[in-house]
């Protein structure tokens, strides 16, 4: 079965169930605060009678947890996705793992994975990025420098005189040697 990014919080649920309700995966306190929040949100998701039932500590954590969201299934899909809010907040590792989103993610294929994006657009690391930048300016500087107006060059001479921190100094004198004798022709 497919599950595309427009699936239902309710069939997700479904789907999910068995990976909530099995191995201890929630434990009584997770499981309490999720149900609180569901309490506490508005438009109110439990009512204060509904939260009092799943709450119950003398039935077990699965039957508790099983009702809780078979109930949600039932009144509709807003309920379901505000449980999935409530575990992301109150149990993210555990909703990064669910079933479902692992489902979500490989299936649709208009998604981009945001970890191999960062791989790809990263993994040439800085000193690449300055050698590009490096050979941008010094093309820049030269394009500027050649031109055979004489107001650019003595405005390169200016630029260039009050920049022994940008460049080094041996640089620089070469630079305004060549300067000079551009003017010169």
């Amino acid at each position: 079965m497919l599950y595309r990014s427009h699936q239902s919080y309710c069939h997700r649920l479904q789907h999910d169930m068995y990976f909530l309700t099995s191995n201890s995966r929630l434990n009584e306190q997770v499981v309490d605060k999720i149900i609180l929040q569901l309490n506490r949100v508005y438009p109110q998701i439990l009512t204060n009678t509904e939260a009092e039932k799943f709450r119950n500590p003398k039935a077990s954590l699965h039957t508790r947890l099983s009702d809780l969201i078979k109930h949600l299934q039932k009144r509709g899909e807003r309920h379901c996705q505000e449980f999935y809010r409530a575990l992301q907040i109150n149990a993210e590792q555990l909703y990064n793992d669910l079933p479902s989103k692992k489902i979500l993610k490989t299936t649709d294929s208009a998604e981009i994975d945001t970890d191999k994006e960062k791989c790809m657009l990263n993994d040439r690391g800085p000193v690449f990025f300055l050698a590009c930048f490096s050979a941008a300016a010094g093309f820049a500087l030269f394009w500027y420098c050649c031109n055979s107006d004489a107001k650019v060059i003595g405005r390169s001479r200016r630029i260039l005189g009050f920049s022994p921190i940008i460049i080094g100094r041996h640089v620089r004198n070469i630079c305004m040697l060549y300067l000079e004798d551009i003017s010169r022709n």
